[in-house]
């Protein structure tokens, strides 16, 4: 397999619950080693999208693939590839946490001596080795999501594909996994992360899509979509109203003058801010203010969706049945 081969590639992709169209011809490429997210509110489409990559459901037309195989016709080694971590807890609550992840390698065809080296391992990187021999009903909420990744992980995935991973926890282990997902993705793993936090895309995600009622209606890196779908502007505020024309490296930059508030549109207004600054002062005018305005991701997602990303259509799909029965449970989720 070519290292320039991408880890995930979508092409066309449709899906339809009792006529509702949940992915109106996706298209997606993901390269191998990327952190990608895919942006969206409730509803947009995301969870049936890693669905279909996953296996749990079959699409209704397009081509998808992991690692350039087909994840139909070759859904063993694609499900192999790829280590899920989805919305809704899904563990077994008779067994110790420990035996949770040493069972969750035995499906993958793991031995049991280095499922149980691998469990240890990943017990320790998450700070659960104290909880080893615990239930699943002694762990809080932050523990069970940290447990749900471990368990995506004990079979050594290429792709780790985690599905709004931090919702519903607090700040501070928010903050502990992103520290942990990027140390994962700098070691060469690919991830893909579905949200509805605006900032854990931007803090997180070399590339992002934006997805919104199965459509991808942006694709890039933060910055670029910011840069793009966003504004970005220069405003100073001066002592007094400019007299004349106003200098040849302001006046070039066609700037909106009101008053004592000057304002100049820039892609990048921190590159100019030095150069205008010292032209106002060099034609005798004095600053009191110097504002530097960015959009957000979020004010683009607004920009090209129209509503806010907590506001997405309220659906709800039929329960998707898990393949491997009593190996992941039941899983109901959003689409």
């Amino acid at each position: 397999m070519s290292d320039t081969t991408p880890a995930i590639e979508i092409r066309d992709l449709h899906k339809r619950y009792d006529g509702l169209h949940a992915l109106k011809g996706i298209d997606l490429t993901i390269p191998r080693g990327r952190f990608f997210g895919l942006l969206g509110p409730n509803g947009a489409g995301k969870t049936t999208t890693i669905h279909i990559l996953t296996g749990l459901v079959t699409h209704e037309r397009g081509d998808v693939r992991v690692l350039g195989r087909d994840v139909v016709e070759e859904y063993r080694f694609t499900r192999r590839q790829i280590g899920l971590a989805p919305q809704e807890f899904n563990f077994d609550r008779f067994f110790p946490i420990r035996e949770i992840l040493v069972l969750q390698a035995g499906y993958y065809g793991v031995p049991r001596k280095e499922a149980e080296r691998r469990a240890d391992d990943l017990l320790e990187r998450f700070g659960l080795t104290g909880k080893a021999n615990q239930k699943i009903q002694k762990l809080s909420g932050g523990m069970k999501r940290r447990l749900l990744i471990a368990k995506a992980m004990i079979h050594e995935p290429e792709i780790l594909i985690l599905d709004e991973p931090t919702a519903g926890i607090d700040v501070e282990l928010r903050r502990a996994l992103w520290t942990y997902l990027r140390a994962l993705n700098e070691r060469g793993k690919t991830v893909l992360l579905t949200t509805h936090y605006i900032e854990e895309a931007e803090a997180l995600c070399e590339e992002v899509a934006i997805i919104d009622r199965g459509e991808i209606v942006a694709l890039g890196t933060p910055d670029h979509l910011i840069e793009t779908g966003g504004d970005r502007y220069l405003e100073i505020h001066l002592t007094r109203p400019p007299e004349g024309p106003l200098p040849a490296a302001i006046a070039r930059r066609d700037p909106h003058v009101d008053g004592t508030r000057v304002v100049i549109g820039s892609k990048h207004p921190r590159r100019i801010a030095a150069e205008v600054m010292n032209a106002l002062y060099a034609s005798g005018l004095e600053i009191t203010e110097v504002r530097i305005v960015e959009s957000s991701l979020e004010e683009v997602f607004v920009g090209l969706t129209g509503h806010g990303i907590d506001q997405g259509p309220e659906l709800a799909p039929p329960a998707v049945p898990d393949p491997a029965g009593a190996v992941e449970g039941e899983i109901h989720e959003e689409i």
